[in-house]
């Protein structure tokens, strides 16, 4: 669907207010459709420019921001406390089957017959079968069609008012998606964390040295009993509708669970689409065994599934038992959380050189499997958690996921549990499997082996960069060849490439001759390469090809920069104190000079950069580029490659430090920010004006 006309709206235009509704009325139809139906309609820069328009609006004209507008869901001031809520109607919890046999869902049938007075020859009882969610119970009261208030379950009579936090989840619409909404409509649902925004959260926060959440059920609870609601506003959070509460003046209300949810779905609410109505057990056992085989490829957590009487007016009949419905229950799966003692904490080595601490357990049956390794990510995590040897710790494991340790039960802890984790101390400083120094760079979390050209643990990563296009271009050598040649023991080190005959390649499987003499060709003409590009196959942490080429035009010899001090590298523009650590690091590992020297006598060389190159006046020197869209006569690459080597620096997003925008055919948003920006826009002719005549630069 084509986004909205964008109609330029100053601060003092001639309808303020029907421009106001009509950008709420957009925002909101191109909110849902991403967070709701997952199905963005525009790209997000459209959607930022539309939002910025209703928020000047709003800020020339208070009077115009609604409660429902979208600017309205950043959160307010922090709460002294949450205020209580009570309940128009119980928000009840239902009866656990945990029987997680087929049976488990035959016994509720037969419940609900028995109490209905059925027998075998009457007619099956119509169901709806739905997802039990692993998160936090909510209220939402709307108004006329308005989200007035929303609440926790509490203690099922009386919850916290939580509106301010509840309102910064995308997925909650603040108006209803209906010309003619009930006078009040109560609508019960879940909160959660999707697996794979919790897992980027966590990442984001690893990466900054700060707290992770512990799983993305607690991560939802926690979010939502935030005092401050600006930090519920950076969680990202979902919400699912399942039932009702209180509902007043709903003309034509449906009549069954089902039609029910369906009518809150096309209100704009989010309803789960796993969910099936059908008659009788066998749609209960069908449900539930289809669910078990999809549950661990589903975007967020579940513990179970849940059957419900369709028909309300039965749902009535058969009522509540000990406060608990009759007419539904949640029917469990196998837990995928259990507990075990912490045997030892070893370190691996990744394909990047990462060092990853790794718990080693008592064997638990978790999740449907045995485990007896759960990672612990990363030193920080580990002393965050203060998992320490023979610690019982709860494990968590969701299908194909890595088992991880959540929690340490410190109660258990024994008098004898070992010391406070620390990797540095455990290694003695070393790689465990190369024996290389090991670094942790500032402002990482990560510790890091340092011998990326020798360590067995890194050959397979090291030999698919140092071939890839834009370092060596060695065309043929592929994840799947190099996993072959290094499983095999054929290649142990980079030079060993260079080392293969046709014997030894036409012997490895799919590898026929000609393919195996295409290999050699290009293992041949890889030969002759550049410094930069030789630099950057090299893999030095930090080290891209911008800084390659930086370093090889400063230098001018590799000689030269292996010696650099710290102090000489970063003297090169871009090179700052972590980078010019990483460098001089990798350079003093004997392994990895080593590994250079025996590259260099199996033939790899290239031109040495003269100083009076490397300090030619470079025309397009200290100027920042942003390339987009399809030139006509040169690619991408070859563009950047051009304007690195006039002394310019290409990047890959518009702001108002960039200097040129160079647009080709089909240029998108990054022409349009160029414009909003005021920043130069030019096509290739431009540019190769502007690399052929330093006086362009002035145009």
């Amino acid at each position: 669907m084509p986004p909205a006309q964008e109609s330029p709206c100053p601060s003092r235009c001639a309808d303020p207010t029907g421009r106001a509704a009509a950008l709420r009325a957009e925002l909101t139809r191109l909110g849902h459709a991403y967070y709701v139906l997952d199905a963005p309609r525009v790209p997000d820069a459209d959607y930022d420019t539309l939002f910025q328009e209703l928020q000047a609006l709003e800020a020339a004209y208070p009077e115009l921001r609604t409660p429902d507008s979208p600017t309205q869901r950043v959160g307010g001031a922090p709460l002294p406390q949450f205020a209580p809520v009570r309940h128009a109607v119980p928000m009840l919890s239902i009866q656990t089957e945990t029987d997680t046999t087929p049976q488990g869902a035959m016994a509720f049938d037969q419940r609900v017959r028995n109490k209905l007075a059925l027998g075998a020859d009457d007619a099956p009882v119509s169901y709806n079968a739905e997802l039990k969610f692993d998160g936090l119970a909510i209220n939402l009261r709307y108004e006329h069609g308005t989200l007035v208030l929303a609440a926790t379950r509490g203690d099922g009579e009386t919850g916290e008012d939580v509106t301010q936090n509840v309102r910064t989840i995308r997925s909650v619409p603040l108006q209803l998606q209906t010309d003619h909404p009930p006078a009040v409509l109560e609508v019960r649902g879940e909160v959660l964390m999707k697996r794979a925004d919790f897992e980027r959260y966590n990442e984001r926060q690893r990466a900054n040295g700060l707290p992770t959440l512990v799983n993305p059920r607690n991560g939802a609870a926690g979010s939502i009993r935030q005092l401050d609601p600006t930090v519920a506003a950076q969680r990202p959070l979902a919400f699912y509708a399942y039932g009702w509460g209180e509902i007043v003046g709903w003309t034509h209300q449906p009549d069954t669970q089902h039609a029910m949810l369906d009518a809150l779905s096309a209100m704009g609410l989010p309803v789960a689409e796993q969910r099936v109505h059908g008659h009788g057990a066998a749609t209960l056992v069908s449900f539930h065994a289809r669910i078990a085989t999809e549950r661990d490829n589903l975007p967020f957590d579940i513990d179970g599934v849940v059957y419900k009487v369709d028909r309300l007016a039965l749902q009535a009949e058969l009522g509540f038992r000990n406060r608990e419905p009759v007419w539904a229950v949640a029917h469990k799966y196998p837990a995928q959380e259990r507990s075990t003692r912490v045997l030892a904490i070893d370190i691996q080595v990744g394909r990047t050189g990462k060092l990853t601490p790794v718990a080693k357990l008592e064997p638990v049956f978790v999740g449907g499997v045995t485990v007896t390794n759960a990672t612990l990510h990363n030193e920080d995590e580990v002393r965050r958690k203060d998992v320490r040897v023979g610690d019982t710790v709860v494990v968590r494991r969701a299908g194909d996921v890595i088992p991880e340790v959540v929690s340490v039960m410190l109660e258990q802890r024994p008098a004898a549990a070992g010391d406070a984790f620390d990797l540095y101390r455990q290694l003695g400083g070393g790689c465990p499997v190369c024996g290389s120094a090991i670094v942790r760079e500032a402002g990482q979390a990560d510790w890091r082996c340092t011998g990326g050209l020798f360590c067995s643990a890194q050959r397979k990563q090291a030999i698919l960069h140092y071939a890839s296009r834009r370092a060596m271009d060695i065309e043929g050598l592929g994840e799947k060849l190099v996993e072959q040649l290094v499983d095999g023991g054929v290649v142990k080190v980079l030079p060993d490439l260079y080392r293969l005959g046709l014997l030894k390649l036409s012997a490895l499987d799919r590898m026929a001759d000609k393919s195996a003499s295409n290999l050699l060709g290009a293992l041949q003409a890889s030969k002759l390469t550049t410094l930069p590009r030789f630099v950057y196959a090299l893999g030095i942490g930090q080290v891209g090809e911008a800084t390659a080429k930086e370093l090889a035009r400063h230098f001018g010899s590799l000689d030269a920069l292996m010696d650099a001090s710290l102090e000489q590298l970063q003297a090169v523009p871009d090179v700052g104190p972590v980078v010019a650590q990483s460098i001089r690091t990798f350079f003093d590992q004997p392994h990895n000079r080593e590994v250079v020297e025996q590259l260099r006598a199996c033939g790899v060389h290239w031109d040495e950069f003269s100083p009076a190159a490397a300090a030619a006046p470079k025309p397009l020197a200290g100027t920042v580029f942003v390339l987009t869209g399809t030139l006509p006569t040169m690619d991408r690459d070859a563009a950047k490659a051009c304007i690195e080597a006039a002394g310019g620096k290409v990047v890959g997003s518009v702001s108002k430090k960039t200097d040129f925008v160079v647009a080709g055919a089909e240029a998108g948003s990054k022409l349009a920010k160029a414009l909003e920006l005021g920043v130069r826009v030019i096509d290739q002719q431009g540019l190769l004006a502007l690399l052929g005549d330093q006086g362009g630069l002035d145009t």
